[in-house]
């Protein structure tokens, strides 16, 4: 049986244009600081950003005629995976041809900007340009909500285009009935929390520059700085708690985030995910602190860190290197949970965990009770599909066994086994928390397995399986 024909190929393609249009204009932004700081690189921008755009209109253009063809998830989630390989080549070829570095290494810190994981191959980013530097950061803020949710958000129609597209980012949360005033009221949260955290940092006294490209990594759980000491850079309790704040609100569900107001701030103490990841953070914190000689103010700032998947830090690899191996463990523990869905976060996600473990609660109910009772599966008062258990089951497996496989290869190229598989699932969950195992002096098939599992990660793995079936397909003829 064919899965994917030559109508779902035009399909794929003409609402690809789009996202590729998308990209080229997000390319362009960075000029503004090109020009404000005389770097004069606004060429190596315009040319990929204008093969992006110029592709992206032939596809519209040419295809129009499938314009009217229903769009399916399957299509979805191809286009979704297409548009965050295609953004990651673009992105790539600017950097290269703007800072000089290969292309592999900023293919791998495109994706990594781009995905939120935030761990960066350059071993000096301060010596990078400021529009690069910028760019950078900018990958960050719209790879927070996701490439294709920001561009679609912005770019295209009501229908259920936009629907299948938001679903292919794992994406199911509504604040409104359509999922075009759903992304508008998204993105109107991010951008009042993007200013009020620029207007923090300014306050802190971080310079303006700074603080724009700080609240871009920060709010987005990104985490790559600009600065090679990260946020420990400024030496500054005010700026880490600002930071911290920053972090927990990005990893909040958007929804709740919209509920704040209506319910005068209700929604957080009543949202279960909220609840669990404040819970988490202060018990490790507490826990940690006693069990080691971390400075307090770092020890929550890292914890924040790994649980909102941010991967901002204080203290560099060599230092963390040398904390308690119990401390690197919790650190692993609350890195693979990540924070709520529908929020910026990446890692397995607090529902899934509390619908897996309800879940396996439930069955042990059930064998223990008087035979043929049905015993509900409910979350927060709502009741939960038994699917939703299996899904959740099913998706972990799988995110454990991306990290087996790479963790495998980092230890046959010879890597300290600890050490990667730490950063193994920092990759895995776009953290960006490391020990070392990943830097510039990184072998290439490395590289781009890691690029892998940043992509897999970031599109939670079934979007870049169906895609991958969808090859075999198209070559199995």
């Amino acid at each position: 049986m064919r899965y994917i024909n030559r109508t779902d190929l035009m399909i794929v393609a003409r609402n690809s244009g789009k996202l590729m249009v998308g990209i080229g204009i997000m390319g362009l932004i960075p000029i503004i600081v090109d020009l404000i700081y005389f770097e004069f690189n606004a060429l190596y921008f315009i040319i990929p950003s204008l093969i992006s755009m110029g592709i992206g209109f032939i596809c519209i253009k040419g295809l129009d005629k499938y314009s009217s063809n229903k769009l399916r998830l399957k299509h979805g989630m191809i286009i979704s995976s297409i548009a965050w390989i295609w953004a990651c080549i673009i992105c790539a070829a600017i950097m290269s041809l703007t800072s000089g570095a290969n292309i592999i290494d900023c293919a791998f810190e495109s994706m990594s900007a781009l995905t939120g994981s935030g761990i960066t191959i350059f071993s000096d980013v301060e010596s990078l340009p400021q529009s690069i530097l910028f760019f950078r950061a900018l990958q960050q803020w719209v790879g927070g909500l996701g490439v294709v949710v920001m561009i679609i958000g912005i770019l295209t129609k009501p229908g259920t285009a936009s629907s299948k597209l938001y679903k292919s980012e794992a994406r199911e949360e509504r604040i409104k009935p359509s999922i075009k005033a759903t992304l508008k009221q998204t993105i109107k949260i991010y951008l009042i929390y993007t200013v009020a955290g620029i207007i923090l940092y300014l306050l802190a006294g971080m310079p303006l520059f700074d603080s724009v490209c700080t609240t871009f990594s920060i709010i987005s759980t990104g985490g790559m700085s600009i600065k090679n000491a990260n946020i420990g850079f400024y030496h500054n309790d005010l700026i880490y708690f600002i930071t911290i704040i920053l972090m927990i609100l990005g990893a909040t569900s958007f929804l709740v985030h919209y509920k704040v107001i209506k319910t005068r701030g209700k929604s957080l103490v009543r949202d279960l995910q909220f609840k669990v990841m404040i819970c988490l953070i202060a018990i490790s914190t507490v826990v940690l602190f006693f069990v080691s000689k971390i400075v307090p103010i770092e020890l929550l700032f890292t914890v924040v860190s790994a649980m909102t998947t941010t991967g901002a830090s204080v203290q560099g690899t060599a230092v963390m290197s040398t904390w308690p191996s119990f401390v690197i463990i919790v650190l692993m523990a609350l890195m693979t949970i990540g924070g709520s869905s529908g929020s910026t976060v990446g890692a397995l996600k607090l529902l899934r965990i509390i619908t897996f473990f309800k879940g396996t609660y439930k069955h042990i109910r059930e064998i223990l009770s008087p035979e043929g009772r049905v015993i509900p599966l409910q979350i927060s008062g709502q009741k939960i599909p038994e699917k939703a258990v299996s899904q959740s089951g099913n998706y972990i497996t799988l995110y454990m066994i991306c990290i087996l496989i790479t963790w495998l290869l980092f230890c046959l190229f010879g890597h300290d086994p600890f050490k990667s598989l730490f950063d193994t699932m920092s990759i895995q969950g776009n953290v960006g928390l490391g020990l070392g195992e990943i830097s510039s002096s990184l072998e290439t098939p490395l590289k781009v397995i890691s690029m892998f599992n940043m992509w897999t990660g970031r599109l939670e793995i079934y979007p870049v399986l169906i895609t991958f079936r969808a090859i075999f397909e198209i070559f199995k003829r």
